[in-house]
């Protein structure tokens, strides 16, 4: 049984092994799947590579497919992919997907972060993640719905690389919709109960995978 998955920024490769024994690739880009030797009997594909890199195809991902190899995605780029291509038989999980899916979300960039090229850890915030933080803020009576719909406003304008919560509350009171006492509260909250959205459902993919290779 042959498994790859391609993660190690929603997750990292020690922690993902501990859910799965497989073959980890990092983030997946344009004709990675093309270079793939051999038959594989399931593919994850959670991280890829966004914007300034060419990000995998769809039709790379139908021709494996087609080849009678099993892709699951969810939580970043396999989210998005298995959103685009579940009339084909891409298998999506998780919160991420059902966003997609649905029409939630639409853009690339609510997934995108950038990342240390070395260890593949994220250097700044995803929007799912701040939108999964805020609405839990607001069920908390922390925030109100309409300020958590600004902030998820103002921080669709940052660039991606550029967003992270320290920046996200400082443009909430410079644009008034954070009072600096509401602003202190809300920084508390975030710290105690931060939200990783990518990171659940990352873990969902792997468990998907292992339950498709077990059945194998």
């Amino acid at each position: 049984m042959r498994v790859i998955v391609y993660t190690g920024t929603s997750i990292s490769t020690p922690e993902a092994r501990k859910i799965i024994d497989a073959e980890y690739q990092p983030p997946v880009r344009r004709d990675d799947l093309r270079s793939i030797k051999g038959h594989v009997d399931v593919i994850g594909i959670i991280d890829g590579v966004f914007f300034d890199r060419a990000a995998v195809a769809h039709r790379e991902i139908i021709e494996i497919m087609n080849s009678g190899t099993v892709v699951v995605g969810g939580s970043s780029m396999g989210a998005l992919r298995a959103a685009e291509l579940a009339p084909y038989g891409m298998i999506g999980v998780g919160t991420i997907f059902g966003w997609y899916r649905d029409g939630v979300i639409e853009s690339d960039d609510e997934v995108a972060v950038t990342f240390n090229p070395d260890t593949l850890a994220p250097l700044s915030v995803p929007l799912v993640n701040v939108r999964a933080t805020l609405e839990a803020a607001v069920s908390a009576g922390v925030l109100t719905g309409a300020s958590a719909s600004s902030l998820i406003r103002l921080t669709r304008k940052m660039f991606y690389p550029d967003r992270n919560y320290t920046g996200i509350l400082k443009m909430g009171v410079e644009a008034w919709v954070l009072s600096n006492e509401q602003k202190e509260m809300l920084s508390g909250f975030i710290s105690e109960h931060e939200i990783d959205v990518k990171k659940q459902d990352a873990v969902l993919v792997l468990e998907k995978v292992r339950e498709i290779a077990g059945a194998k």
